[in-house]
């Protein structure tokens, strides 16, 4: 006997339609979900687009995460990619592959987060289209796409020594929030609800800012209009994503300890926070909520305080989080 409340007992059709109703539509939507592709306008004549997915075990644990917060974490993660660009997010394409014993009720979670976080972070982008199959391990894979508004891309290769280098977003607060969970959240070598639970209530900041990011998405656009020569990511952390700004512009980037906040090891090492790195030329005020951190300087690598530092302190998928590098 099928079960009626899982992926597997109601099978693809009649999922689709219970998830449709909750999934945002994009303002640049000309043809949406129901097709074998979607149609998106385009009016710059050129669009943005990058990918990301999400895997059980190396990128989330159920245990720690609800449907919701995998919902909001795929969207935002892809939605600052987008802005690093200097555009504006316009679609989403959510593939999804589950257990068939999953409920049908981890679908309509996931795709009430990305409803949310996209009329939190980019009110016009929407979900236009996707895909659903099954698998052993829970997959979600996100497309975005992004309009650049008559804009330049900022490119991480646009940096030049003399420029100012700054930060819009949190520092190494997201990677608090993952030590905090390995630390109190883990009963018996496993990722635990019930003891993650009292985690998420005392360091609510740090534990939302690594299971639902917040990224500034609105100040991707601003830094373009504003100047900024390069721009990326923190999506691996401080000290490893700015080393490929200075490796991609040919520069040095000097960070000043004093203004990464009370534990400028956690700012350069912890991943995930997925704020903007940008440069800007100097003398010019900085746009949205960047923030000045350090300068570009001739040379290759960064240093702080002008003291050469570790640029593999961060997250990489194929090695884990390094939190104590430095």
């Amino acid at each position: 006997m099928t079960d009626p409340d899982t992926l597997g007992g109601i099978g693809e059709s009649a999922t689709l339609q219970r998830i449709f109703p909750r999934l945002p539509a994009a303002a640049a939507q000309l043809l949406g979900p129901g097709d074998d592709a979607a149609v998106v306008a385009a009016p710059d004549g050129r669009f943005v687009v990058t990918t990301d997915m999400m895997i059980h075990g190396p990128d989330f644990r159920l245990a720690w995460s609800t449907p919701h917060d995998l919902g909001w974490k795929a969207a935002a993660s892809n939605l600052s990619d987008v802005a690093a660009m200097g555009a504006t997010p316009t679609a989403l394409v959510v593939a999804i592959a589950a257990p068939r014993d999953s409920p049908v009720s981890l679908l309509e979670g996931i795709a009430d987060g990305l409803r949310d976080a996209c009329e939190a972070m980019a009110p016009a982008c929407g979900v236009v289209g996707g895909d659903l199959s099954v698998s052993d391990t829970l997959t979600i894979a996100v497309t975005a796409f992004g309009d650049l508004g008559g804009r330049p891309a900022v490119l991480r290769s646009g940096a030049r020594p003399g420029d100012i280098v700054a930060v819009s977003g949190d520092l190494g607060v997201a990677g608090r929030g993952l030590q905090l969970l390995f630390a109190g959240g883990i009963i018996d070598g496993h990722p635990d609800a019930a003891a993650a639970a009292p985690v998420r209530a005392e360091h609510p900041d740090a534990v939302g800012a690594q299971l639902a990011p917040r990224p500034p998405i609105a100040d991707g656009p601003a830094a373009a209009a504003g100047g900024a020569t390069a721009m990326l990511d923190l999506s691996d952390g401080l000290a490893i994503d700015a080393g490929r700004l200075a490796a991609a512009s040919g520069v040095m980037l000097d960070f000043d300890s004093t203004l990464l906040g009370e534990d400028p090891a956690r700012a350069l090492a912890g991943g995930e926070d997925h704020s903007l790195l940008a440069t800007f030329p100097p003398g010019g005020e900085l746009p949205g909520g960047f923030r000045r951190i350090g300068r570009v300087l001739e040379g290759a690598g960064i240093v702080v305080d002008g003291v050469p530092y570790d640029g593999s302190a961060g997250w990489d998928p194929y090695r884990g989080w390094d939190g104590d590098a430095g």
